[in-house]
């Protein structure tokens, strides 16, 4: 199964894509300005010709798990992006993907490099591949 991972922010947007076992998360371009008409419909066309089964949205919990101005854009924008696009859209846990990006090398950016961490931790929960998602705020 194709996931597609995106790292929102007002300015960028990080993005990622499985390989289609599910397996490996690869960074590809960031997309500019996702809330904008122009960055959301790139968004969507993405979703579409990725042929992904299912889109996370990373969730920036602020360290003690409560919510934040931040979370509750990425909650709105995830919840657009949903009713845009055919494929489940899920909200999944970001803390410290950037921290993580940051150590890792590649020419990506370093937004679409913490969309890459994302995924890969979500590609690797037990859980993956079954009927039902895994629980995530």
């Amino acid at each position: 199964m194709r996931v597609l991972a995106l790292d929102y922010g007002a300015a960028r947007c990080g993005v990622a894509i499985s390989d289609p076992s599910g397996t490996l998360a690869t960074p590809l371009d960031p997309v500019l300005r996702p809330a904008s008409k122009r960055g959301f419909a790139a968004l969507v066309a993405l979703v579409t010709s990725s042929g992904a089964a299912r889109v996370l949205v990373g969730l920036p919990l602020s360290l003690s798990g409560a919510d934040s101005a931040q979370t509750r854009e990425a909650r709105a924008f995830a919840a657009r992006l949903g009713a845009a696009v055919a494929v489940p859209v899920e909200l999944y846990d970001e803390r410290f993907t950037t921290a993580l990006a940051l150590r890792t090398e590649g020419s990506g950016s370093l937004d679409s490099r913490a969309a890459a961490v994302l995924l890969e931790e979500w590609l690797q929960l037990p859980i993956q591949g079954g009927d039902e998602p895994p629980e995530h705020p």
